[in-house]
């Protein structure tokens, strides 16, 4: 049996509540090699965990995340759209997460804006055991994350188009990583990466099936809203 990195995807969401400290709680119990949250800026400039530019599908707030500031976006319920055993849930703050997890599994950081991403960079040097990589859609914030954090781990996400000029960019960008959509994954696909030595995290899958095939093409994890499903398929390479 082959192992596989899982990433769990915004915690373990189909499980908890999306982005909560519970979801992530439950992938550290479940077995998870990393974990894959989105941050987005409060009005006060501190980095929020949420998917969402907007408040109402995953807590009872209105409204965008930034026109909020970081105490109220706290008193928010994050957890009742779930499942009313997670109502009181609250939208946690980055820092709030990593105190959390630094140190103990590697952690995705979706960056949704330049803005939050140069807050990123600013709070992780208070977390030097963080295991971090940055990721996002935009490109052009990814050359300029680059240019604030030479060194700093950054993974390309697609998720449409031309995956060649999008490997042109991962390699501009000097990344760690590639994370396609998982039906865009292909053997022309892994082949350019594994010339670029680039390793490919597929997302987002839940089912052993679909799992498998992608590890048939060489894919080196992959991001899923269901860990504990699929850890018993495939062993942690990081145990």
């Amino acid at each position: 049996m082959r192992e596989l990195f899982l990433y769990a995807h915004r915690g373990a969401s189909v499980e908890a509540p999306e982005n909560t400290l519970v979801a992530f709680r439950r992938a550290l119990e479940v077995g998870a090699d990393g974990i894959e949250l989105d941050v987005h800026l409060s009005a006060d400039g501190v980095p929020v965990v949420i998917h969402d530019e907007t408040l109402e599908r995953t807590t009872d707030g209105v409204g965008p995340v930034a026109s909020h500031g970081s105490e109220e976006l706290q008193t928010l319920d994050a957890g009742f759209w779930f499942d009313p055993h997670f109502a009181g849930e609250p939208l946690p703050t980055l820092e709030e997460t990593l105190s959390l997890l630094a140190g103990r599994l590697r952690l995705n950081l979706e960056v949704k804006d330049s803005r939050a991403g140069l807050a990123v960079v600013a709070l992780l040097r208070h977390f030097p055991t963080a295991d971090v990589v940055l990721s996002s859609f935009d490109y052009g914030l990814l050359a300029r994350l680059r240019r604030a954090a030479p060194d700093l781990p950054l993974a390309v996400l697609l998720d449409a188009g031309n995956w060649q000029r999008a490997l042109v960019r991962a390699e501009a960008l000097r990344a760690c990583a590639f994370h396609p959509r998982a039906d865009l994954v292909s053997r022309p696909l892994m082949a350019a990466c594994r010339r670029l030595q680039l390793p490919v995290f597929p997302w987002t899958v839940d089912t052993p099936a679909q799992a498998r095939g992608l590890v048939r093409m060489g894919v080196a994890g992959l991001f899923t809203n269901d860990p504990a499903g699929l850890r018993g398929f495939f062993p942690s390479p990081t145990a």
